[in-house]
Parts: structure tokens; C-alpha cells; sequence
């Protein structure tokens, strides 16, 4: 058995007892790597050289990203709680309708937050409103669709998701990711309606809203402030300073600072943060794991294998794929930018926003039951792939 087989099947049953055994997670995770780890280090050595320097080498071009995975998974755990601080959640009745639009809606808010947020901050805002809102009582495909309406309205915008950032940094202009929006906007008709419904069936949405509610104005404002200091530091580094960007975790580091700041104002609620480390260490385990993958190319830029990409991106970290793609060259932009993240919303662990999203709804964070409950995002994909094809068909003819 040649080594990339081995290192691939490492990595593939680690895949299978994650998401067959959900509650043993972060140890089976941390277990292939290790096992990777000591195939690599006994058998074939790293891409960077052998043993522990070749470890070490590797790490100096993987810590970046890691950090920045860590810091923003807590950090926005901790601006979740503080959203929930706000009482705005509860407020949210009185303009969402009280049938299964007003969980349409939701999915609607978050879809456009994630163009302009992170899509982790967008999924853990939109969580934290379904669970004011319908009670505690989240059907497992309504969190499925709230990953998957961050990951598509982060799919394109250059500031939405770590993936088209890197396209804008590797060149790629924002117009050429915005058509990504096509697809992202099919795929949302699809399962957002059939998720607001089997949510609406499971628990409907709070018909009034209380009407003693006084909305606490300093943690709206911290809020506010940590995302945007999210956003300033994804421009400022990313399109002014690009040479910088992969220095430093600055986007972790801008919302880690912000936080402490309000610190005297507003403590956050600390008890999170055991449960946010936990899943931002399982997501980063899985990221190196996939780093390490001795994939030196994909296939041939064509529709088929674009379209193969979304389903990969369901297991398999979709930047390290964005980076091989970018590489190779000739897809075209916007449908990748679609495919490798929109794709990741079709298991919990596909995505960071599914991660995050599942520390608040450790329910979903099974395999199967992800699968069953949000079947409706497979479909999704699909019919947002089949229309932009046709389009880009019958517009350009195939590329």
C-alpha cells in the first residue's frame, strides 16, 4: 500500500469515527493525528523535510491560521453570550412573523450578516436568536440551515469567509467571488423553506414578544464593536496590507483585544469558553490533519470536478483545497467559491461555522443526525450548482 493511500485512510476513518461517534470527538480526532503524526515522522517524513524540524517547518506555515481558527471560535462564543446579554433576541418576536416565515427570516438575517461578518459570528449570532426565539427547542435541521445560510451568504464576499479572502489576496478581484451569490441564492430558497417548516412543526416561533424588555445598551455596543473590529482588521490586512497577512492571526487578535477592553464594562460570560476551546481545538486537529494530506493537485478545472470539490468540502478543510485550486488555476471563481463553501454545510464538521455552531447545539453534533435533519442542504447544493452551470453554459459555454 503506497504512503498516500495510508496517510489517506488515516485520515478517512478519523472522518467516519467523528462522525459515528460524535460524543468521543475531539479524542478520535486528536488520535489520527497522532498516528499520523508517527506514520510521518517513522515513514515518510513531511513535505518540509524530515523529523522534528520538518514538524516544525510545517507548523511556521499552518500556526496562522490555527491561531486565528481558536481565537475566533472562543472569542465569538464569548460575543454570542454578550449578543444574548443584549436582550434583543427576546425583542425579535414583535417584527418576525409568528408562522414558519418568522424562521425564514432568521435565516434571511443571518445570510446577509455573513456577507459582511465572519460566517462564524454570523452562524453563533443566528443560533443564539433561534434559541430565544423557538424556546430551546432547535430542530437539528434548523441548525443545519443556520451553518449553511452563514456559509452561503459568507460564500460571496471577499470579507465573508477565510476561503474568498484568500482568493482575494491570491489576486481574484471581489466582482469575480460576488457572482458566487447566484448559486448561494438558489440553494437558499431551497433548504431555508423546508427547514423554517420543519422547525415551525417542531416548535413554532414565540408568537409575542414581552413587553417589559429593556435592552441592555453597553453590551449592544461591545456587540457592535467586536464585530466591526472583525471586519476593520479583515480589510485593513487582507486589502491594504497584504504583504502582513500571514504574520499574524490579526483578525483573532483585533476581536480578542476588543473584548478585553469591555471587560471593566461588561464581564463576559467565561463558563463558554471550556466548551468553545474544545470544539476550536476538534476543528483545528482536522485542519492539520488535512494539511499534512500529500494532495499535490486536483484534478482538471471542469464542471464535474468543481462539482465533486462541495462534496469533498463536506470532510475535508476546504483551505487547503482553496489553496490548490488557486494554484492550479482555471476554475471559474465564483462557482468555486461556492462549491468549496457552501459545500462544508453538509456535515457539522465541514465548516467552522458548523463546528461553533454545534457547541451551542451539541444535538446536531451526530453524524447521522445532521444527515437526516438536513437533508434539504444536499439538495440545496445541488440545485444551486445545476442552475449556475446552466447559466454559465448558456452564457459562455462550458469552461
Amino acid at each position: 500500500m503506497s504512503s498516500i493511500r495510508i496517510e489517506f485512510v488515516l485520515f478517512v476513518v478519523t472522518l467516519i469515527g467523528v462522525a459515528v461517534s460524535h460524543t468521543h470527538a475531539l479524542r478520535i480526532a486528536i488520535t489520527g493525528l497522532a498516528l499520523l503524526l508517527i506514520y510521518k515522522f517513522g515513514v515518510t517524513g513531511f513535505a518540509e523535510g524530515a523529523g522534528l524540524n520538518g514538524l516544525l517547518l510545517h507548523l511556521g506555515h499552518e500556526w496562522v491560521l490555527l491561531a486565528n481558527l481558536l481565537a475566533l471560535l472562543t472569542g465569538f462564543a464569548l460575543l454570542a453570550r454578550h449578543f444574548d446579554a443584549t436582550r434583543l433576541p427576546e425583542l425579535l418576536p414583535k417584527w418576525l412573523p409568528d408562522d414558519w416565515r418568522g424562521g425564514l427570516y432568521l435565516l434571511m438575517m443571518v445570510f446577509v450578516l455573513s456577507a459582511f461578518l465572519d460566517n462564524i459570528a454570523g452562524a453563533l449570532i443566528g443560533g443564539t436568536v433561534a434559541s430565544t426565539v423557538f424556546r430551546q427547542r432547535v430542530h437539528p435541521g434548523y441548525v443545519a440551515a443556520l451553518v449553511a445560510a452563514s456559509n452561503a451568504g459568507g460564500s460571496g464576499s471577499v470579507v465573508g469567509d477565510t476561503t474568498t479572502t484568500m482568493m482575494w489576496l491570491s489576486g481574484v478581484r471581489p466582482e469575480q467571488v460576488l457572482s458566487a451569490y447566484v448559486p448561494a441564492t438558489v440553494a437558499f430558497c431551497v433548504f431555508a423553506v423546508i427547514a423554517s417548516r420543519q422547525q415551525h412543526r417542531h416548535a413554532p416561533i414565540i408568537r409575542h414578544a414581552p413587553t417589559d424588555i429593556r435592552l441592555d445598551g453597553v453590551s449592544l455596543i461591545a456587540v457592535v464593536a467586536i464585530l466591526l473590529s472583525a471586519i476593520v482588521s479583515n480589510v485593513v490586512v487582507n486589502g491594504w496590507q497584504p504583504q502582513i497577512a500571514g504574520q499574524w492571526p490579526w483578525i483573532g487578535t483585533a476581536v480578542w483585544v476588543v473584548l478585553l477592553l469591555f471587560v471593566p464594562l461588561r464581564k463576559p460570560d467565561w463558563s463558554v469558553l471550556p466548551g468553545a476551546f474544545s470544539g476550536a481545538l476538534f476543528l483545528m486537529t482536522l485542519v492539520l490533519m488535512a494539511s499534512l494530506m500529500p494532495v499535490d493537485s486536483l484534478p482538471e478545472a471542469t464542471l464535474l470536478s468543481t462539482f465533486m470539490l462541495g462534496w469533498v468540502s463536506a470532510v475535508f478543510d476546504n483551505i487547503p483545497l482553496t489553496k490548490l485550486a488557486l494554484e492550479q488555476g482555471g476554475y471559474h471563481w465564483g462557482l468555486l467559491a461556492y462549491v468549496v463553501g457552501f459545500g462544508g454545510s453538509m456535515m457539522w464538521f465541514g465548516s467552522s461555522a458548523g463546528v461553533a455552531l454545534c457547541n451551542q447545539f451539541p444535538q446536531a453534533r451526530n453524524g447521522m443526525i445532521w444527515l437526516r435533519g438536513g437533508w434539504h442542504i444536499m439538495l440545496a447544493y445541488v440545485a444551486g450548482f445545476i442552475v449556475y452551470a446552466w447559466w454559465l453554459c448558456s452564457a459562455c459555454g462550458p469552461e
